[in-house]
């Protein structure tokens, strides 16, 4: 089958997030960039289309001329999927069109800014039946779908402890100083939503703790940090998890982890072993048991899951890493726009996304009330 035409939103000239999706998008051989609108300056868009090479006529002023040009095309031409790589709050506007104009998205998280616009692109996808992907992108590394499989397979046994982290530092060097505090972006509740921390990192680590446990979190209590009375963002937090059956977990996420880089790590523990993995060292998966050698466990040996191959790309030895677990995604997308899926879990769907928004609402109602017990289903 031929290439899936892909365009894009934002992820221009300077944007990191741009080219991981752009490299990722390009990796399996799957897609096609044709087109999009990458910056709000038409002619700093046209000239980072020029750059890739793409035709001039499908780089766009914005959104709604991309809608209507591309619609008018044949549909062997067209482009049949968007990645919205924008800031959050354009995230829910720019899906809601695509969606109801029958394109398949991939969209950055957090999905929307609100759980009831989160809501909203649910129903719409569920009537017009198109692919929806939320890009967790760490859950594309071949180790945490070696976990996951692990982990369903019953390797561990019985899941007893859910311990996943997530510490950043780059807020603290802005953060104690009013008027940068004030000027950054992702601590605007109008461009970021309700939540910083929670919201950016926080979510990752939510959505982590379900997808390689294969369970949902029931309950949540949550205890945010805002450091000064100004800010309205969190940027630091612990928030209790309770699945079913009493399995209990903890997430802790910060930003003010002075120091700290990317470091995001999950820890689970059953009554017949445990898995840790880090996303700084994304190759090791270690498996631990008792009275036993800590096993080290690595991506493209034959002892891996078919789902863990599937996402390897190199031999063993050969590292890899954010880009790759990207490009599973997208590879995952594809296969599904092709209906040619094999793995459950192979993107993050929509509905992944719907779960984040109300966990970020949820956390901060929690913290808000007192640090309350608060059920995640209504």
């Amino acid at each position: 089958m031929s290439k899936i035409r892909l365009g894009i939103l934002g992820g221009g000239e300077d944007s990191l997030i741009g080219i991981l999706h752009r490299v990722a998008a390009n990796m399996f051989d799957q897609f096609e960039i044709v087109g999009g609108v990458f910056d709000i300056a038409h002619a700093k868009s046209l000239k980072f289309g020029e750059k890739l090479q793409l035709d001039s006529t499908r780089v766009y002023k914005d959104l709604d001329e991309l809608i209507e040009k591309e619609s008018q095309l044949p549909e062997d031409q067209k482009i049949q999927a968007v990645s919205v790589l924008t800031p959050n709050f354009l995230h829910f506007p720019m899906a809601k069109r695509l969606l109801e104009n029958g394109f398949h998205v991939i969209c950055e998280k957090p999905l929307t800014t609100t759980y009831e616009e989160a809501k909203i692109l649910n129903e719409i996808q569920q009537k017009k039946d198109t692919i929806f992907a939320v890009t967790y992108t760490y859950t594309g590394y071949p180790m945490i779908r070696q976990m996951k499989t692990m982990i369903a397979n019953g390797e561990i046994g019985k899941i007893q402890k859910v311990d996943i982290q997530y510490y950043q530092g780059w807020i603290n060097p802005l953060i104690h100083d009013k008027e940068k505090r004030a000027a950054t972006w992702r601590l605007d509740p109008e461009k970021s939503g309700i939540s910083c921390c929670i919201g950016d990192i926080g979510t990752h680590a939510y959505n982590m703790a379900e997808y390689v446990t294969g369970m949902k979190v029931d309950k949540i209590l949550a205890d945010l940090n805002y450091l000064y009375e100004d800010n309205p963002m969190d940027i630091d937090g612990t928030v209790l998890l309770r699945f079913q059956e009493n399995i209990k977990g903890v997430l802790r996420a910060s930003q003010i982890a002075t120091g700290e880089e990317n470091n995001f790590t999950v820890q689970i523990y059953g009554d017949n072993g445990g898995l840790k993995w880090e996303q700084e060292n994304p190759n090791y998966l270690y498996l631990l048991k008792e009275g036993m050698a800590l096993q080290v466990l690595k991506p493209g040996h034959e002892y891996n899951s078919e789902f863990s191959l599937e996402g390897t790309k190199l031999p063993p030895g050969h590292p890899e890493g954010i880009f790759d677990s990207m490009g599973n995604i997208y590879y995952g997308v594809a296969m599904a726009i092709k209906d040619k899926t094999k793995h459950k879990g192979a993107y993050p769907k929509l509905d992944d996304g719907l779960r984040g928004m109300n966990f970020i609402e949820k956390t901060v109602d929690s913290h808000k009330k007192g640090n309350i017990w608060i059920n995640i289903e209504e």
